[in-house]
């Protein structure tokens, strides 16, 4: 259904059932200004709110014509474009992000997926860059102290890149694991991630 039709189509709902957009808004749990964007066309509704607004009109999302599509391998690929941290650590955030953006109103259970690898992803980028600043930090205080020390600054160096070795084979390692969830229809199981997208229950 195209957008101008949805929005006729809620309108033509809300008056039958008697309603405001003011109760409207009231019942379905949204923003007055989130119902008259959708009755004027102004915007495509959320999966969320498309349901808020079905059971208030007494209707189902199917026949307000708005079924998100099942494509599991849409969500397997976002899943698998985080491995692009490889190549640039920030690449793992920015790849899932974009494929996220552009598909979460249309694909089935992407939103959701995205929102658990990015918190992901940017925690691991935060530990990283901590990694980063804690050895470059060790190894200027020890030019710092007049002592300096080739053995030491070699181990020094070689803590650090076990250090990297462990934090990306981590990573690796959870993206292949939830490839496997993804394809038996699975919730995603990613740790740790600081919540910075919430995850709709």
């Amino acid at each position: 259904m195209k957008r101008k039709d949805l929005a006729k189509w809620v309108k033509e709902l809300r008056i039958q059932n008697g309603l405001s957009q003011e109760e409207l808004a009231e019942q379905s749990g949204l923003s007055l200004r989130t119902v008259q964007r959708i009755e004027g066309g102004e915007t495509e509704p959320r999966e969320d709110s498309l349901k808020r607004l079905a059971v208030v009109l007494g209707e189902t999302t199917d026949a307000l014509g708005w079924t998100l599509k099942e494509n599991r391998s849409l969500l397997m690929m976002t899943n698998f474009s985080a491995l692009s941290f490889i190549l640039f650590p920030f690449l793992g955030i920015l790849i899932p992000l974009i494929i996220w953006i552009s598909n979460r109103r249309t694909i089935k259970d992407l939103d959701r997926t995205a929102r658990k690898i990015l918190n992901f992803q940017i925690t691991w980028s935060l530990v990283l860059i901590c990694w980063f600043l804690f050895m470059i930090f060790k190894l200027v205080s020890m030019f710092g102290i007049g002592n300096f020390d080739g053995a030491m600054m070699g181990n020094r160096i070689l803590i650090q890149e076990i250090g990297l070795l462990f934090l990306y084979l981590y990573n690796f390692i959870f993206v292949v694991l939830n490839a496997f969830r993804i394809d038996k229809g699975k919730e995603l199981m990613y740790f740790p991630g600081i919540p910075f997208f919430r995850i709709k229950k």
